[in-house]
Parts: structure tokens; C-alpha cells; sequence
């Protein structure tokens, strides 16, 4: 396993974070996430291979996730040689200061921890004030319940206004970001990816494989996820035409070196200097094949040859406003 730091913090994370949205209570929020003893099985072998980068959220199966991955984490691993975060947006109150002290307590609870490593905004949000929401993330920092923040999915503009306010306030900043980017979707590379190096945030962007279409030489499976996530078929489906391309470039160059189709699109994202792509695994062989990446360097001709068919996408992840109160999932194919 490779490591690297978060941003300009000591926090060493493994550069493959485990994407917790798969655990959870069945039917709360999608019908293919683990159970208890799966997310143990889950969390246990990915521990094995020296991953210690866990990210998941107070709303991910109405907060069961993080009672999962608290209590796995706890059977087999001391606190202090993980690294865990969670998010915070999808809630009553969104970002605001009551919302926030609120939803922290919550989560360190169902986690069964004291503080959390990482704390992540889920989304940007249109209706409290900026300063209210740094200020509220920074008292987390001083008082010790958070050691750094991130930020997730928002426009390049509303990341830089906010570290621009707490730059001013001599606030904490964020320090990683997690975005939605992947050889599918490259949008960010206009303005966020460029803001965030220029800045040193890191990147730990989610569904770095596509909800797995970066991994099989055709566009569905026949997998319980694939047939019943209508978030990735919401994310995916309305450019299969044009993206089909990109997947079969993907394959090309996996046959060409011997080694698997994901490992080729994660191989990529660590060359584009992405710190931890999220892997959101249901099964422990997901992880090996993951790892196995770190063995692939692609060449500059392969990135030129992987990137070249990409034509501009809908946006996907950024928000224009805020979504109704009590909705979890964005993106939802009708």
C-alpha cells in the first residue's frame, strides 16, 4: 500500500479510501448495501491490505453505515491508526451552525469515537451564509472533535469564497476535496481540480470508476447494483453513446499490459494527482484488484490515448440549489 499526507496536515491516509455508501441497512437507501457482518468481512480485509482511509456519511442508510464501519473498525483495528471521515449536509439545517454542532455529536456517537479525522461538507449550501458555516467547522477543529475538513461536489467559485472566508477569519480550511472525477466525467478540470492544487487540497474523488463502468468491456452488468442503482444509471446512462469510446480504450489498454480494466482507471487517476480515489466495494476481491493498481504507470501516450475521445459533460455532482428537504439521493434516473 502507498500512503500520502491530506493537504498541508500530518494526516497519512493509504492512497485508496474505502467509500462506506455500500454499508448500511438494506432498503433505507439502496437495496444492494452490505450488512453488518459483510461490512466486518469488508472492512477486515481492506485493513489487511494496509488501507486505513474510510470515508462515509451521517445520512448513508439513515446513519447506519457509520454504525457499521464504527463498529467494525472497533473489532479489529486501535483508533488512532485509521483514518475516518464523514460528511454533513443532508440533514435538517443543512450547514448551519446549530445544524452542524448538531449532526457532529451524531455521528461521533454512531461511530463510537471522540473525534473524527475528517469532516466533510456533502454539498454547498444556498441558504447560510458562508461565514456561519466556516466558523461553526473551525470551532469543530479547536475543540478537538475534528482534526481537518473537506468539502464535496460544488462549483470552483463557492470552494475558493470559502476558503477565502476563513483564510480572512484565520479559520481552518478545507484540506480535501471530494469530487465527482473519472475518465467519464473530467469536468472538474476546468476550474475546481486547478483551484484545489493551487491551494494544495487534496483529491479523494468518489466513483472513480464509474459505479463500474470502467471496469467491463460492455455498459451493464448483471449485478444487483447495476440493475437496481438508478443514482449511476442517473449519473451514466445519458452519455453511454459517447462514452462507450473511453470504455473501450479503457479495455484496449488492459489488455495491452495484462492487468484489469479498473486497475487502468485507477491507475489513471494517480497519475492525473489524485490523492485516494474512493473505492465503494461490495466485495472483498475489489479491493485486491484496486491494489493491484499501484503496479501500473501509464505513459503519457496512454493518458493522451484514454483522454482523447472525452467530449464536455452535463454537470454531475455540483448543485444550483438546494435540494427538498428529506431528499438523499441527487442524480436519480426517472
Amino acid at each position: 500500500m502507498e500512503y500520502a499526507k491530506l493537504g498541508n496536515t500530518d494526516i497519512e491516509v493509504s492512497k485508496l479510501c474505502v467509500g462506506c455508501m455500500s454499508f448500511g441497512r438494506s432498503g433505507t437507501m439502496h437495496k444492494w448495501t452490505l450488512d453488518e457482518k459483510e461490512t466486518e468481512n469488508i472492512v477486515g480485509h481492506a485493513l489487511d491490505l494496509g488501507i486505513n482511509f474510510f470515508d462515509t456519511a451521517n445520512g448513508y442508510s439513515e446513519g447506519t453505515s457509520e454504525e457499521y464501519l464504527g463498529r467494525a473498525l472497533k473489532k479489529h483495528i486501535a483508533r488512532d491508526r485509521v483514518v475516518i471521515a464523514s460528511k454533513v449536509y443532508f440533514n435538517p439545517g443543512r450547514l448551519s451552525a446549530s445544524a452542524i454542532h448538531r449532526e457532529i455529536e451524531g455521528t461521533l456517537e454512531r461511530l463510537g469515537t471522540d473525534y473524527l479525522d475528517l469532516y466533510i461538507i456533502h454539498r454547498f449550501d444556498y441558504e447560510t451564509p458562508i461565514e456561519e458555516t466556516m466558523e461553526a467547522l473551525n470551532d469543530l477543529v479547536v475543540s478537538g472533535k475534528v482534526r481537518a475538513i473537506g468539502a464535496s461536489a460544488m462549483y470552483g467559485y463557492q470552494f475558493y469564497n470559502m476558503q477565502m472566508v476563513a483564510r480572512d477569519h484565520g479559520w481552518a480550511p478545507f484540506v480535501a476535496m471530494e469530487n465527482h472525477y473519472n475518465l467519464l466525467y473530467r469536468e472538474d478540470e476546468r476550474e475546481l481540480i486547478p483551484i484545489c492544487r493551487q491551494m494544495n487540497v487534496s483529491l479523494m474523488p468518489y466513483s472513480p470508476l464509474a459505479a463500474g463502468h470502467l471496469t467491463r468491456p460492455q455498459w451493464n452488468s448483471d449485478s444487483l447494483r447495476s440493475q437496481t442503482d438508478r443514482v449511476a444509471m442517473g449519473k451514466y446512462d445519458h452519455a453511454q453513446k459517447q462514452d462507450m469510446e473511453i470504455v473501450r480504450r479503457v479495455h484496449t489498454l488492459s489488455e495491452k499490459y495484462g492487468v484489469k480494466m479498473q486497475q487502468v482507471a485507477l491507475a489513471w487517476e494517480w497519475a492525473k494527482g489524485v490523492t485516494a480515489p474512493i473505492i465503494g466495494a461490495t466485495k472483498a476481491a475489489h479491493f485486491d484488484d484496486a491494489a493491484g493498481a499501484f503496479d501500473l504507470h501509464l505513459t503519457a501516450e496512454d493518458i493522451a490515448y484514454l483522454e482523447e475521445p472525452y467530449v464536455p459533460h452535463k454537470i454531475v455532482g455540483a448543485i444550483d440549489q438546494n435540494p427538498a428537504d428529506g431528499v438523499m439521493l441527487l442524480d436519480v434516473k426517472k
